[in-house]
């Protein structure tokens, strides 16, 4: 009788044990998940700031039409995409080169660096890219831990048995892109 009791209790310790570890794959999931969503907010509050700021710049440069209109395309382009981190980086590099050349006009522009308009748009840039940068970071954390959850022994085995997968880090290719925005008055 004591034997089969053994059997049980072992069977039930190993069951709870591997129960406890798909609890926790789950749990990091959500993370990462969430995580992302922190990082899509703060994306799509720069790109409703973006229009703003070509707007404000177009009052004071209106031949600058080029320099207009790829910022524009950029952010079309990076707001539209839906895919993985990586894909979503590669159009946040585009997106950071025109905002970059875009900022390069104001100091063509004194007027433009003098307005109230464009000078309040600039700090609502970096605030966002400042949240973005801590939303980022966040969010390479959450994957950093669950993908070392998934890639250990024992949980492993649970991952694998469980469809879980590795996450992709949020990383920028581009090394001037991976400064926030220079925002200069």
């Amino acid at each position: 009788m004591s034997a089969i009791l053994m059997t049980i209790v072992i069977i039930l310790v190993i069951a709870a044990f591997f129960i406890g570890i798909y609890n926790n794959l789950v749990r990091l999931r959500q993370s990462v998940a969430e995580s992302w969503s922190a990082i899509d907010t703060e994306l799509r509050r720069r790109y409703d700031l973006i229009p703003n700021l070509v707007e404000t710049v177009k009052g004071y440069a209106t031949h600058e039409k080029g320099t207009f209109e790829s910022v524009i395309a950029a952010r079309n382009a990076a707001a539209s995409s839906q895919g993985s981190p990586e894909a979503q980086a590669k159009s946040e590099n585009v997106l950071n080169g025109a905002l970059r050349q875009l900022f390069a006009l104001s100091e063509n522009y004194p007027e433009l660096k003098a307005s109230e308009n464009f000078k309040q748009l600039q700090n609502d840039l970096n605030e966002t890219e400042n949240r973005l940068s801590q939303a980022r970071r966040f969010y390479n954390a959450n994957v950093r831990e669950l993908n070392t959850v998934v890639e250990s022994f024992p949980s492993s085995m649970v991952a694998g048995a469980g469809g879980f997968k590795s996450a992709q880090y949020f990383e920028i290719d581009d090394n001037a892109a991976r400064s926030p925005v220079a925002v200069k008055f």
